[in-house]
């Protein structure tokens, strides 16, 4: 069995979050294992002292992003890896893949370089039910049998003491922002929520330091005592501590679902252009999702989120009653 794997992981935030999975089920089936993962710039400070990981590698994408590459090439094949899972499909990663050294080099068939991987695995398309971790968890096949494990994050002590002040009352947690205007419940339907929700303690709205201004214009239009825009005020594993702790936890198809899912808290996503058969929906044990009742001819319009509605009417979200958000809420509150 490979005693010393590397896992390259160097897309979006969210999917940093689910290919933790795989840490998790090599550390289940070989707790000896040292496991190293390979991130972009940015996305380090999720893996903070996690109990599985023996090293993090950062690809500095935005400066000197090709000198940068050929850095951790140089790293990777000094590390002397026995196999190198690379959960992408990009050339650039690719291509550390074929020259790691590794004596197992794992990939996609869809990877450009795939012809000089020594296993290639053939990726289910999305749109069959697959979640993302079931895709990603078919590359430790030629490693042997794995068990099919959740993500997981691991918030340190600190995290939760930057958090604990804020948990002296039962709390909701929201996260208004995505990244992709179809991904995210319009601004007016967050501020009509708040102004009828029927829940009395702090309301905690979350996101990263560019999400604060919209945090903010919702904050200004509901004008509630019990509402704290939370936005670039935690890191990464503190945000996640206190979703762990919330009654519920409202959020888009987005990176804050995917941190619910790793500390295993309560969760309603609302879905508005995209849907949870694509294979990225929340994995609680407390989950809910919300999405229009209507037949609606143009969704999902894509596989990622657009920049704007494409029939210009975002019937996708318009169409998600109030009702609908409310019922996870009353569900949760009733248990």
């Amino acid at each position: 069995m490979a005693q010393k794997i590397l896992i390259i992981q160097t897309a979006f935030i969210g999917d940093v979050v689910l290919a933790t999975a795989i840490l998790e089920s090599i550390h289940q089936q070989n707790p000896a294992a040292s496991i190293s993962i390979l991130v972009r710039k940015g996305n380090e400070a999720l893996l903070n002292a996690h109990p599985f990981i023996d090293q993090v590698l950062v690809w500095d994408k935005k400066q000197h992003k090709y000198a940068n590459w050929l850095q951790i090439l140089f790293t990777i094949r000094k590390s002397q890896f026995d196999a190198v899972i690379n959960v992408q499909r990009y050339a650039a990663t690719g291509l550390w893949t074929a020259l790691s050294g590794a004596t197992m080099k794992i990939g996609f068939d869809k990877n450009p370089f795939a012809f000089l991987f020594t296993n290639t695995i053939v990726h289910q398309s999305v749109g069959n039910g697959l979640h993302e971790t079931e895709r990603n968890h078919a590359l430790l096949s030629p490693l042997g049998k794995f068990p099919n494990a959740k993500p997981a994050l691991y918030p340190s002590l600190q995290d939760q003491k930057a958090v604990e002040g804020y948990q002296a009352k039962p709390y909701l947690c929201m996260a208004p922002a995505s990244v992709w205007f179809t991904k995210q419940f319009p601004r007016h339907l967050w501020i009509k929520l708040l102004n009828s929700i029927p829940f009395e303690g702090p309301i905690y709205l979350l996101g990263g330091p560019g999400d604060k201004p919209l945090n903010d214009q919702i904050l200004q239009a509901v004008q509630k005592t019990n509402l704290v825009n939370m936005a670039g005020r935690l890191s990464f594993l503190a945000s996640a501590a206190l979703q762990k702790g919330a009654v519920l936890n409202y959020v888009n198809d987005s990176a804050p679902m995917h941190f619910a899912s790793a500390v295993n808290a309560p969760v309603a996503a609302i879905y508005c252009s995209t849907v949870p058969d694509f294979g990225y929906g929340p994995l609680s044990d407390t989950s809910f999702i919300i999405e229009t009742k209507q037949a609606l001819n143009c969704r999902p319009c894509g596989l990622h989120g657009k920049k704007q509605c494409p029939q210009q009417h975002f019937n996708c979200a318009e169409t998600i009653t109030m009702e609908q958000i409310y019922q996870p809420l009353q569900q949760v509150l009733h248990n």
